[in-house]
């Protein structure tokens, strides 16, 4: 992949991105949202752009390179922002300015998923849909690449939310921070289920409502009793 870098205010290495490898971007990335992976071709993806098989070639090497690359440019400053915000809460605890409780963890992850979601130069809700894809489809090579370079966001949340929900086993916190994740983008995906039974009693595309509605949602599971105990029934 053909990119510079810079440091974001964290020293992280950030790519810097040509005009051209933007416009390959951001064509590839609503084409990945609009038909996913398997179906969108490169010539579908230079025709889009303007730019011809070469300039994708020499910017990215490959499709599954190039699709890497359109994820990475989002998840990866959502994913440094949750990190932030995780911190920011723990140094409050630690002080004791805070108390960890499920909501405040939970809203550590929410409040970068609602900016992400209103920010079309961040991808807005378009990078949200093709999140919400990758997580019901098999994409094996980005999933490696998220588990080897994210999977300490996912330990770092276990690990919060395990404190602040001390009656759970470890197997029961990693599901429900499964689950409020999958809930999370699903939501913000803006997929009104209930449309397809010709209802549309709720408005799916609009960022503050579902977070009015799916954190209250979302805590009530993970504050639930466990598994299998008579509360739970």
């Amino acid at each position: 992949m053909k990119a510079s870098f810079l440091s974001d205010d964290d020293g992280e290495r950030v790519p810097k991105y040509s005009e051209t490898a933007t416009r390959i971007l951001d064509a590839a990335e609503g084409l990945f949202v609009e038909l996913g992976l398997e179906a969108t071709s490169l010539r579908l993806i230079t025709q889009q752009a303007g730019v011809n098989l070469a300039a994708v070639n020499y910017h990215f090497r490959s499709k599954d390179a190039l699709f890497e690359a359109v994820f990475a440019r989002r998840f990866a400053p959502w994913a440094r922002e949750c990190l932030r915000q995780l911190d920011a809460l723990e140094a409050q605890v630690a002080g004791g300015e805070a108390s960890l409780d499920v909501t405040s963890v939970v809203m550590c992850y929410v409040r970068p998923a609602l900016a992400l979601s209103k920010d079309p130069l961040r991808g807005g809700a378009v990078f949200v849909r093709l999140f919400s894809r990758v997580l019901v489809e098999n994409h094996r090579q980005l999933r490696e690449t998220l588990s080897r370079d994210w999977g300490h966001l996912v330990s770092r949340y276990t690990a919060a939310l395990g404190r602040a929900l001390p009656g759970l086993s470890d197997e029961e916190v990693v599901w429900r921070l499964h689950l409020g994740f999958s809930v999370m983008f699903h939501a913000f995906a803006g997929n009104d289920i209930l449309k397809l039974f010709g209802r549309s009693a709720v408005s799916a595309r609009d960022p503050d409502l579902i977070v009015k509605h799916v954190v209250p949602f979302v805590v009530a599971g993970m504050r639930a009793a466990p598994s299998g105990s008579p509360a739970a029934d």
